[in-house]
């Protein structure tokens, strides 16, 4: 054979070599049983699911929520897929106090925390469905009270928490992770209260990772960048907005919570799911104006 055709069979087996590794991540499912997990915002979606999956697991479990009804019937339920605890603090992460129990009680339950995962999203001023109905543009809604009531519910309570959490993550060799969307990296109009959080979220905790290296603590920081996840939350949305056929590139809820444990199993550093969100999520790296094309035609609800 020709040394072209040598060179490309030796390209494409490298490749194929390097997809081999690269996919290869060392994870044991094994080494979540028994593990002491918290999480946040399990009443319903990723959150719930999670729960679910941590569970078939054997991790022992503290979940939390507003909607005390709903963690009894999680909690129910991830018992008898195998979890070997699973308890429940019902409160609202947007106030400090409550914050602070569901740690002591982690800290009370476990004696440990190997797992922080921060999941929930709110406001304490109506349900965000609602008002993700109603798109428009900042200065046509210029809500400043919702505003600063979402960042403290989405934002500072994950940061509170973390905060919280760390005397207990660094003697156990802990994780953190959180939940976050391709909108922590690229601006999606309508959504600013939303996006302000998220890229919040991405630089305290990429910022929170490097001190913890550079301290030599052995706690990891995942940071779930995640696309649109096909929860019921999500469905009554595109239903009512008429954009059903958007479910159709929606990941599987059981499959994105999988990927998240995954992630933060194997002390990954970012987690892209489905594969697009690393697409988007890195759109800011085109030139300027093929970013702004994207944004303003292609990402636009």
């Amino acid at each position: 054979m020709s040394r072209l055709v040598w060179g490309s069979l030796g390209v494409l087996l490298g490749a194929v070599g390097l997809g081999v590794y690269w996919s290869y991540d060392g994870y044991d499912p094994e080494s979540i049983r028994g593990a002491t997990v918290l999480i946040t915002g399990c009443s319903t979606g990723i959150g719930e699911e999670m729960a679910y999956q941590y569970a078939r697991l054997g991790a022992k479990i503290l979940i939390t929520a507003r909607r005390e009804n709903r963690l009894k019937e999680v909690v129910a339920k991830a018992k008898s897929l195998g979890a070997q605890e699973a308890h429940y603090v019902a409160g609202d992460m947007g106030k400090a106090e409550d914050c602070e129990r569901t740690i002591q009680t982690a800290k009370e339950k476990f004696g440990r925390l190997d797992y922080l995962v921060l999941n929930h999203v709110g406001s304490s001023l109506g349900p965000i469905s609602k008002l993700a109905e109603n798109l428009k543009f900042w200065e046509d809604n210029p809500d400043m009270d919702f505003f600063v009531d979402f960042i403290n519910v989405n934002m500072i309570s994950y940061v509170r928490l973390a905060s919280l959490a760390l005397p207990l993550l660094k003697e156990s060799s802990g994780h953190i992770v959180v939940m976050s969307a391709f909108g922590g990296r690229i601006p999606t109009m309508y959504f600013s209260y939303g996006n302000t959080a998220k890229f919040a979220l991405d630089g305290f905790f990429s910022c929170l990772r490097a001190e913890l290296m550079k301290a030599n603590r052995n706690v990891s920081v995942t940071i779930a960048m995640l696309g649109l996840v096909h929860t019921p939350n999500v469905d009554s949305l595109m239903k009512k907005t008429g954009d059903e056929d958007m479910l159709a590139m929606a990941a599987p809820v059981d499959q994105t919570a999988l990927a998240v444990i995954r992630g933060g199993a194997t002390r990954a550093r970012e987690v892209y799911y489905p594969s697009y969100s690393w697409f988007i999520s890195n759109i800011r790296r085109l030139p300027t104006f093929l970013e702004d094309y994207m944004v303003l035609n292609v990402l636009a609800p």
